[in-house]
């Protein structure tokens, strides 16, 4: 992007005191202790609002949010209890990263805003300490914003959160809350950031096998494992390009008809049968033997499936992976109603027991999720993002920085296209094959 400059970086405390406390850390928080980095897009302000009154009005609406999110103005910090090796987040008022920017480049010349690209890393640059890799855990804030103008009066909002501090659902909430209060209303919800809900149970229980999980090796980064280094170690990864498919409306509906065709589903929704799809056509793709077991991870959002169901507003890590696994034979030979049926088995197996169970499985393996012949799909496409209203307008898009290997991102199509975009790292010939398999009857 042209000139790229920074106006300002500050950090913001809560605008009044909040009490000092410590937040405990489920295994599902400290099983995705990393950073995730987005960006959201906006029009110019049609209430002509000025860049400067838009960075008034976040900064002061952080400020405000942070007395009630005090935890999101913490630090990680390694439990009080001297027999424990958790982390926990300690509420110190240490505060949340704002950094402004403006560059020459119009929103229009990143052309399809929707689509991850590598110009978007500017939309965070200045979210990230140049010795980042040697701070201790509570030097590094758990959330971080750039707000930044463009030529044309347009907006981006990039952000930062560390993933064991909210989940998707939680960071949609917490976004809905600031637009509140940039706007001079309330609270749209109050958090409950409370996790004690997902504690393990004394002792375990593990009465399921959980292949949804891997077991760390010597050579893994325990920190971002289980929270027990005192260093986040956050390698940079080589990325191949990230490319695209789109599906129209007419194609998913297309794909919900083929999977109830031979009336062995009475039932089927837009996800699980483009779920499947993606699974055999990447699985294809990437030429998995036929003997390997390809497993794909799906975030299934467990707020009202544990008994006591979470309360309204919880504030912390509720998805956990759901999944479906079949041979690589499997998945050329079986009809694709079976596949759809696997998927919704991955989805169907997580009641309260399974859920805890796989907590449990976490308290006495150091896990991470499954790897082996394995990827995650991601799913943007319903989260409700352009609800999310600012002072100086509603939200346009939104994407995710990079799509990392191993990740296939669910987006949803443009305003004018509908349907939905798929977004994922493979290979050249890779990607012409999945492509090909992705629109094939």
């Amino acid at each position: 992007m042209e000139e790229m400059k920074l106006v300002e970086r500050m950090m913001i405390q809560p605008e009044t005191p909040t009490p000092r406390r410590r937040i405990f850390l489920s295994n599902i928080d400290l099983n995705l202790v990393a950073y995730q980095e987005s960006v959201s897009f906006f029009d110019p302000p049609a209430n002509q609002m000025s860049f400067l009154e838009a960075c008034r009005r976040i900064s002061r609406g952080i400020s405000r949010l942070l007395v009630t999110y005090d935890f999101m103005a913490g630090r990680i910090a390694p439990s009080l209890e001297a027999s424990s090796r958790r982390l926990e987040i300690d509420c110190n008022s240490a505060g949340f990263v704002l950094a402004t920017a403006t560059t020459k480049t119009r929103l229009s010349q990143l052309g399809e805003l929707a689509a991850p690209k590598p110009e978007f890393r500017q939309l965070v640059a200045f979210l990230r300490e140049e010795n980042e890799d040697e701070l201790e855990l509570k030097d590094k804030p758990l959330g971080l914003f750039q707000l930044t103008q463009f030529a044309c009066g347009g907006l981006a909002l990039g952000s930062r959160y560390n993933h064991c501090a909210l989940d998707g659902v939680s960071v949609h909430q917490f976004n809905t809350n600031l637009a509140s209060l940039t706007r001079g209303e309330g609270l749209a919800v109050v958090p409950m950031p409370d996790r004690t809900i997902f504690r393990a149970r004394n002792p375990p229980q593990i009465s399921h096998p959980h292949f949804e999980y891997s077991k760390a090796t010597d050579t893994d980064n325990t920190f971002t494992l289980r929270g027990t280094s005192t260093v986040l170690i956050d390698k940079p990864q080589p990325y191949n390009q990230i490319h695209a498919v789109h599906l129209s409306a007419k194609d998913i509906q297309a794909l919900k008809k083929a999977a109830l065709k031979d009336g062995k589903l009475t039932n089927c929704t837009a996800f699980q049968a483009v779920a499947a799809k993606i699974w055999k056509a990447r699985s294809i793709a990437v030429k998995i033997a036929e003997d390997k077991i390809s497993t794909m991870l799906f975030p299934v959002d467990t707020r009202t499936r544990i008994v006591p169901q979470a309360p309204a507003g919880f504030s912390g890590n509720a998805l956990v992976p759901g999944f479906a696994r079949a041979s690589g034979r499997e998945l050329k030979e079986e009809e694709y109603s079976s596949l759809v049926r696997r998927v919704q088995e991955g989805i169907d197996r997580l009641d309260d027991e399974y859920i805890r169970s796989g907590i449990d499985w976490l308290e006495v393996n150091t896990g991470m999720p499954c790897r082996e012949d394995s990827f995650s799909l991601v799913s943007w496409w319903r989260l409700g993002l352009e609800t999310e209203e600012f002072a100086w307008g509603r939200l346009k898009c939104a994407a995710p920085v990079v799509v990392k290997p191993g990740i296939v991102f669910l987006l949803p199509g443009s305003t004018t296209e509908g349907g939905l975009n798929i977004f994922l790292e493979l290979e050249g010939d890779q990607v012409v094959e999945f492509r090909r398999l992705m629109m094939a009857d």
